[in-house]
């Protein structure tokens, strides 16, 4: 059996909210949460299976772009989940785009508390819209979900702004994900009396499953051959119109179906530590570095949290590690830093400043286009 499959303006998060109501229901179609601005040549299929309540568009980070089919039971799984993690249901503040899981996942935990989540106004995030969604809400429980540049982004203007820094230390949760967040972020936010959770997941789990290192509700985890691997009932169930993709990504083993992340980890006491992509080894000089390592040490100096290391030519060493960032650091400093830690080879060759990142649609750095630039040189 099939359902329409309805594409859904985001302009107004309310009506996607009672869209997903009405899909996870299954009163109404399946819904395709879409962005202003996006091309209109960009088509999806009119219909879906039944079982498929969500469908999330997801240009990743270093491929072409997927469409994401979840089921109600996957998605209504997700909210219960983050509920049972957070010690009960609350009112949610809605600063991510809805056409991205973080963002539906917002209206889906809002859906199962009961309770409307408020939207901070369009715009860049600052002060004064936060504060004014912020004054909106109702509910004494609250709850918000950010990426790390937008948390940077906040931490750097409560550390100058009380108003901002009580109104988001009132929350009782702060779920930050999509990339990882810096330590020194999440140091400088805890000392503004935030309450912070770092979650890890991905569109293909319906979001977060990780907090802070571990799974929560139903959620398993494994690694194997150093790739991290989830599974448990908020699984996507395929990408539609992609077989081939969708039998290399999600494998089964012993009766369980499991996504396999690009991500490489390590488990230590029960507790995940992300340790970078897998695809992002290089080979400098005879040996190899994980451009993921570099970048971690990279984001936690001052004024880099949004760094990003890609490989860049050399034509001694082949490829070499390259920092490209919008801002202006020493690069022996940098280097001194990287070299503290990891082996000589690990330190960035070069820095590429540029006046902005370019990002994917998720907000998440475009590593295609800066690859490209690095190798262009500008």
């Amino acid at each position: 059996m099939t359902r329409p499959l309805a594409v859904v303006d985001t302009a107004d998060p309310l009506a996607c909210l009672a869209a997903l109501r009405e899909a996870l229901s299954g009163d109404g179609p399946a819904v395709l949460f879409r962005g202003g601005g996006v091309n209109p040549v960009h088509t999806a299929p009119l219909t879906v299976e039944q079982r498929i309540a969500l469908v999330v568009e997801t240009s990743g980070t270093t491929g072409r772009p997927k469409r994401v089919a979840l089921s109600a039971d996957a998605v209504l799984a997700s909210a219960a989940a983050t509920e049972s993690a957070l010690g009960g249901p609350g009112q949610w503040l809605l600063a991510l785009p809805v056409q991205y899981i973080a963002g539906s996942n917002v209206l889906a935990r809002s859906l199962a508390a009961g309770t409307t989540p408020v939207p901070v106004p369009p715009g860049r995030l600052t002060t004064e819209r936060v504060l004014e969604a912020v004054a909106a809400m109702e509910h004494p429980v609250r709850y918000t979900a950010l990426v790390p540049a937008q948390l940077s982004r906040l931490v750097d203007e409560a550390e100058a702004d009380d108003d901002l820094r009580r109104a988001l230390a009132g929350f009782s949760r702060i779920l930050v994900g999509g990339q990882a967040t810096p330590a020194p972020l999440i140091e400088r936010a805890t000392a503004l009396g935030w309450h912070l959770t770092r979650t890890y997941g991905s569109s293909e789990t319906c979001g977060g499953v990780v907090y802070d290192g571990v799974p929560v509700g139903q959620a398993e985890l494994r690694i194997v051959d150093g790739r991290v691997e989830l599974g448990g009932p908020t699984l996507a169930e395929y990408y539609l119109d992609d077989p081939e993709r969708t039998a290399a990504t999600f494998v089964e083993h012993d009766g369980a179906r499991w996504y396999c992340t690009d991500d490489a980890g390590e488990l230590e006491n029960g507790v995940l530590s992300v340790t970078g992509r897998i695809d992002d080894t290089i080979v400098t000089g005879g040996l190899k570095v994980r451009l993921g390592d570099v970048e971690r040490i990279v984001r936690e100096q001052p004024g880099l949290a949004d760094a990003v290391v890609v490989a860049g030519h050399h034509p001694e060493w082949g490829e070499v590690p390259v920092v490209v960032t919008t801002a202006r650091p020493a690069l022996d400093q940098l280097r001194r830093a990287v070299g503290a830690v990891l082996p000589p080879e690990a330190r960035p060759d070069r820095i590429l400043t540029v006046d902005a990142l370019p990002l994917l649609p998720s907000g998440k750095p475009d590593r295609l286009a800066l690859a490209r630039r690095v190798t262009a040189g500008h």
